[in-house]
């Protein structure tokens, strides 16, 4: 079974309101909602990567230094196995834009067990939850 490493960010406004964002139709999962991030290329660190997705999704600017860990997870789809880092980042440039989803969502933490997101993603919403105030 292939390995897909992808890297997600939980971006975190100064209202303390994370940004989830719509799987659009015609992908996996589509009208799911995800964290921001996106699969590695061979040569990159999972920091890397999100400063290069963060900006091909959302039209922003992100140091790597600003990326901070929160959790992981492993999750076994169909038809690959996924591992997926979550970082934290509290600062970006520019104006968040949705250049590749249906939608984006800024959601406070009580709320974030509303949205429907995939399954891999559900123990980082909880460890995002519980993990949230010492940002």
């Amino acid at each position: 079974m292939p390995l897909l490493l992808v890297a997600a960010a939980a971006l975190i406004d100064p209202h303390d309101r994370v940004l989830l964002a719509q799987r659009p139709k015609g992908k996996s999962l589509a009208g799911l909602w995800e964290f921001p991030g996106g699969k590695m290329e061979a040569d990159e660190s999972p920091e890397q990567a999100l400063v290069r997705e963060l900006k091909e999704e959302l039209a922003i600017s992100v140091d790597a230094g600003a990326l901070f860990p929160i959790a992981f997870t492993s999750h076994r789809y169909e038809t690959f196995h996924l591992l997926m880092p979550l970082f934290g980042c509290r600062e970006w440039q520019g104006t968040v834009q949705a250049l590749e989803h249906q939608a984006l969502a800024w959601v406070e933490a009580a709320a974030l067990d509303g949205f429907a997101v995939p399954p891999a993603d559900r123990p980082l919403i909880a460890a995002l939850k519980r993990r949230l105030p010492e940002f």
